[in-house]
């Protein structure tokens, strides 16, 4: 059920964002979205909307690309966010790029163990690394395989298992079901619920607006670096506007 607002538990709160490469025209222009503790979040748009620049700026990442904030702020569980990579991850953010970018000559175990490399509990670590192998029963039988090997279902998994390592409130997940069979399709989606029902918050950028909106408890549409509408996600689920334009690929996964 839908709480109001004022009884929201916010926890990424995203304000008039402006965001440019190179000090060119900004891509983000005064974009403003929140993910509310505890829900999934579908951010929805055509290719060059400006959804992979708003995870770049809540990760630190921009930089790398040579992009900047301009304007807004980003806030996260009520504080202001830090601009290093490393501290937002320890802060309780991770992200799955798009494309999975597994470390292809590293082992499934290896990879794991990776995505803990800002936390110094080890007994921790340890925990976690068995609880995603519980999680992803798959992986277990393919620890010390290369994950360059695996499947693109599988590189999924390890690429999502590697970004839970890091014991995150909120995982940014770019893409996940990208070039993936329609079956694997349905469970990344099924994969997605599980992690949210577990205590993660999700915030989902998705070309498959069906599958995304099937699970989402709230839904943002960016056009040209702005919030052109939102609303819950099975309002916008059955909105024939956005049904016109984004729900065409993945109607039957949705279903």
């Amino acid at each position: 059920m839908t709480m109001p607002d004022t009884e929201r538990d916010t926890l990424l709160d995203v304000r008039d964002l402006e965001v440019s490469y190179l000090r060119q025209a900004p891509v983000l222009r005064g974009l403003s979205l929140r993910v509310d503790r505890g829900d999934i979040v579908a951010l929805l748009g055509p290719n060059g909307a400006g959804k992979t620049t708003l995870l770049r700026a809540v990760t630190g990442l921009l930089g790398l690309h040579q992009g900047a904030i301009t304007a807004g702020r980003i806030e996260f569980d009520g504080k202001a966010l830090s601009r290093s990579a490393p501290a937002i991850v320890r802060s309780g953010i991770a992200q799955v790029m798009e494309g999975r970018r597994v470390f292809a000559e590293l082992t499934v175990a290896e990879n794991l163990r990776c995505g803990a490399m800002t936390r110094r509990n080890r007994a921790a670590v340890r925990t976690s690394f068995d609880q995603m192998l519980d999680f992803f029963p798959v992986l277990g039988r393919r620890i010390a395989d290369k994950a360059g090997y695996l499947s693109g279902g599988e590189q999924q998994m390890v690429a999502t298992a590697r970004a839970m390592m890091a014991a995150p409130q909120l995982l940014l997940l770019d893409e996940p079901s990208l070039g993936l069979a329609p079956l694997m399709v349905q469970q990344v989606r099924d994969l997605v619920r599980e992690i949210n029902k577990a205590g993660t918050s999700v915030l989902l950028v998705e070309q498959n607006a069906s599958m995304a909106l099937s699970i989402a408890d709230r839904g943002y549409v960016v056009e040209s670096g702005r919030s052109v509408k939102d609303g819950t996600g099975a309002g916008l689920l059955g909105d024939p506007g956005i049904a016109a334009l984004y729900l065409g690929a993945g109607a039957a996964v949705a279903r």
